[in-house]
Parts: structure tokens; sequence; C-alpha cells
């Protein structure tokens, strides 16, 4: 099995999760989508499994930053173009495991997910 985790490097959550996938023996790759980039495909395959509206951090820094005018006639379309541009309003970590897609970070989803 496969394991990708995408994110990016600095970031609290991040760095529990891949603490956690070491501590437990998880192989894992990292993509930094800061540094690494993201594609539209990719973010299309992450819509396609998971919603847009998960995908998108509206407690962060880099949402709150957005003009209200943009953050108030928010769609899929709009996300995704802001997603692209500005991948740091992802919500951390992007895990993509036996075929799955998880968004976020919890010990008991990645304990479940593992076992």
């Amino acid at each position: 099995m496969s394991t990708y985790m995408y994110g990016i490097k600095n970031c609290d959550t991040i760095k529990k999760a891949k603490k956690w996938l070491e501590d437990s023996g998880v192989d894992y790759q990292f993509h930094d989508f800061r540094r690494d980039g993201l594609t539209a495909e990719k973010l299309d395959s992450w819509c396609n499994i998971v919603s847009w509206e998960l995908l998108l951090n509206k407690r962060g820094t880099t949402w709150r930053q957005l003009p209200e005018e943009v953050k108030s006639s928010i769609d899929e379309t709009s996300a995704k173009k802001i997603m692209l541009e500005n991948p740091a309003i992802i919500k951390r970590p992007v895990l993509e495991a036996n075929d799955e897609v998880h968004v976020g970070f919890k010990a008991a989803e990645y304990e479940k997910l593992f076992s």
C-alpha cells in the first residue's frame, strides 16, 4: 500500500501526523504543496472523493485574509481556484491511503486506517 501525505512542512498538524505515522511504522511519502505545487487534477481527484467544503479550511489565516465578497460567494469553482492559487488554505493533512482520502489528523482515525 502506498501512503501519501500532502500539506505544508511547517504546519503543526502535519508535524503531529508525521510523528504518528513514523511512531507507528507507517511508510509514507510527503508532498509539500507550497514547495512542490498542486495540480488541478490532484485537487479534482480529492474533490471527487471528499467534498471541496471539507478541503477548504475556513478557520485559517489564508481564509480570513480573503475579501468578504469572495468568502460570501464561494462555490466549488471559486474554491478550487483559490485552493490552487493558495494551497495553504487546504485543510491539512490530506492523506491518501488504502484508495481513500482523509482530511485532517485524528489519531483514532489513523489507528483505524492502519490497523
